[in-house]
């Protein structure tokens, strides 16, 4: 193959076996890894531990923790399990945290392909709207949205993702400037290659990695802004989060504070998982990032 042939081609992504073998160099994201499988193994067996309804009265109200087998971390002031409220909520949280990021990803994909791809006028329009975007605190706007459309888990789930767009239509809309000048973008256009399949054909696999690594930091505060709303009691009461078992807990945090300081552990837990897997999946997918 001539040196010509290969400046047309676009990168190689590298093989799963390389990418574990970068991943696994670093401990700390072994560690996020572990983490994040046990928040998952929760989610997958919530049925398991607690086949009924985690928000029925399973006990006597405010049962400490590890004296009644029966609800091994004790029951909170309305008598619910701790625990079936712990493995249910990672249910919930994990939820949000894809949804809530698919959707941003989603929306920050398709302003910034478009902007970076485009330039000119269509950059400046979608930019200005990004820039009206990101001058409204994001936690604010949540609050408005979720004030509009109501505070059920549907809707908040889409609310999250609506505000979290911003900052990757901006990664985006950078890797887009950079590749769009390329040899192989340059061949594709000379074969009469739509735009649109440039764009999503040849540019975006190629500015996908630092997209996929954001994507971690988005779960992790998608767990976080439900969870803020639930403790300033906006959360939706029919399902059991964690967001939901600290704001009920705060009633409480003196005489019993393990209602509220143990779903506090596993969201503090969870989002560093999603934190460390981050760092791994940013030495996996850019190595000569971690040389410089």
């Amino acid at each position: 193959m001539t040196t010509l042939d290969t400046n047309l081609r676009p990168p190689e992504p590298a093989s799963l076996a390389v990418f574990w073998r970068r991943y696994k160099r670093n401990r700390a994201a072994l560690l996020g890894l572990a983490l994040f499988t046990i928040v998952v193994l929760m989610a997958l067996s919530a049925g398991i531990v607690d086949p009924e309804d985690p928000l029925r009265r399973a006990g006597p109200p405010m049962t400490p923790p590890f004296t009644d087998w029966d609800t091994p971390l004790g029951t909170d002031q309305m008598g619910r399990d701790i625990l079936s409220g712990l493995f249910y909520g990672a249910r919930i949280s994990l939820m949000i945290g894809v949804v809530a990021t698919l959707i941003s990803i989603a929306i920050g994909v398709l302003i910034g392909a478009l902007s970076g791809y485009f330039g000119g006028w269509v950059d400046d329009v979608l930019m200005r709207i990004t820039e009206a975007f990101q001058t409204i605190p994001s936690f604010v706007l949540l609050l408005a949205l979720v004030a509009i459309m109501g505070s059920q888990i549907e809707w908040i789930t889409v609310a999250i993702g609506i505000v979290s767009w911003t900052a990757p239509a901006r990664m985006v809309r950078a890797e887009f400037m950079s590749l769009r000048g390329r040899e192989f973008v340059d061949a594709a256009r000379n074969l009469g290659v739509s735009n649109s399949a440039i764009i999503f054909k040849e540019i975006l696999p190629n500015a996908l990695p630092p997209i996929i690594v954001y994507a971690s930091v988005i779960m992790a505060l998608s767990i976080l802004m439900e969870s803020a709303l639930a403790f300033l009691a906006l959360g939706d009461p029919n399902y059991a989060s964690w967001g939901n078992m600290i704001g009920q807990g705060r009633a409480v945090l003196r005489s019993a504070p393990y209602v509220a300081v143990l779903p506090g552990i596993a969201i503090v837990l969870t989002v560093l998982s999603f934190s460390l897997l981050g760092e791994g999946l940013n030495d996996a997918l850019n190595p000569r990032q971690k040389k410089q």
